[in-house]
């Protein structure tokens, strides 16, 4: 049995983490995306989020996760992609925070809720990816 480490992955400590937060957030951005374009007619009025915006955020969020998927895939997860990735989590949390604070939508309270939720998301997912990104380099 040959128990020498696969030199075709990534071993260092933090890309399993890294590489799992990626695919978690692959896999819930496409799920959201789906939802988003499958629901934008009866979504519109319970979160007051206008019916035009669905198609586009749902296209958008299929893309993204083909984008992290493919991050995710890599033997060796590029520094750079995976830093754009914890980016753009972290763009995409600060602007739904804007959002809500600021009113610039009719948001409902069911609204609201949805898009802080959003917010928790992808700022849970740019930490934990950051911190595995961290770990990766450290250990390189």
């Amino acid at each position: 049995m040959n128990t020498a480490p696969d030199t075709a992955t990534d071993t260092a400590p933090g890309s399993d983490l890294l590489r799992g937060s990626l695919r978690a957030d692959a896999w819930g951005t496409a799920v959201f995306g789906v939802v988003m374009l499958a629901g934008g007619g009866w979504l519109s009025g319970p979160l007051g989020l206008p019916a035009g915006w669905f198609t586009p955020i749902g296209i958008a969020m299929l893309g993204g996760a083909a984008a992290l998927g493919l991050i995710a895939g890599y033997p060796r997860i590029p520094p750079r992609p995976a830093a754009l990735a914890v980016a753009g989590n972290g763009v995409s949390g600060a602007a739904m925070l804007l959002l809500v604070a600021t009113g610039a939508l009719p948001l409902t309270g069911l609204g609201v809720a949805f898009v802080l939720v959003g917010a928790a998301w992808v700022t849970g997912f740019a930490a934990l990816q950051l911190t595995g990104l961290r770990r990766s380099r450290a250990q390189a």
